[in-house]
């Protein structure tokens, strides 16, 4: 049976605890054993967190513990799998550079707010994607300072009015990566829980954390 870890917190604002009570019953679902903490402190425990193949951040902002900064990424690099979305993995804990370098991606700005955007797959043969076509979104539009080395799975070009210097960007939504011996997945979809409506968008999702797993 494989093993889930989902760790909530931070920033309210993105439904943390929400989102996670969604996800967790679909890993249930496909006959994960799942943890869920509300504390970073999980992350400090090398001798548990390597019972874990996945972990599923939400935590936006904050800040981790040096030890606990150092549990996560050792669990990720000896082959945990990791895999999040939006806010919750992607703008968490600013101050700490090697977690951003792990992620292979941080948030920087959502020119517009809310706003109408089209996501566009770019692989069409992967695992995560493969099947599933371009389509809407009603949330913001992650503009992110990405790593070279993602294979990026899904993008969206701006067109922005409060930021127009930006407009015809083409920006990665959706990455897979490594870190060590550990399989990296993100998504930048998935502002609030309702986000997940979007079929496609939790699809991408549930199967980027499938993935992911160990």
């Amino acid at each position: 049976m494989k093993k889930a870890l989902f760790v909530w917190g931070g920033w309210k604002g993105h439904e943390p605890k929400q989102c996670v009570d969604l996800f967790a019953p679909i890993l249930e679902e496909r006959g994960y054993e799942v943890e869920i903490s509300d504390t970073l402190e999980v992350y400090a425990d090398g001798e548990r967190m390597k019972t874990f193949d996945l972990i599923v951040p939400m935590w936006t902002m904050g800040e981790l513990p040096r030890e606990s900064e150092d549990g996560l990424l050792e669990a990720v690099k000896q082959g945990t799998g990791i895999g999040g979305w939006h806010g919750g993995m992607g703008d968490a804990f600013r101050k700490q550079t090697r977690y951003q370098f792990m992620v292979g991606g941080q948030w920087v700005a959502h020119p517009d707010n809310i706003r109408d955007y089209t996501v566009h797959i770019v692989d069409h043969e992967d695992e995560v994607t493969r099947g599933i076509p371009d389509f809407r979104m009603n949330s913001e539009q992650y503009y992110m300072h990405v790593d070279p080395s993602n294979k990026v799975l899904a993008t969206t070009t701006f067109e922005t009015e409060s930021a127009p210097w930006v407009n015809g960007t083409v920006m990665p939504v959706v990455w897979k990566r490594r870190w060590g011996d550990g399989r990296v997945f993100y998504s930048s979809l998935g502002h609030v829980r309702k986000d997940f409506d979007v079929e496609e968008a939790r699809e991408i999702q549930v199967r980027g954390l499938l993935w992911a797993t160990r």
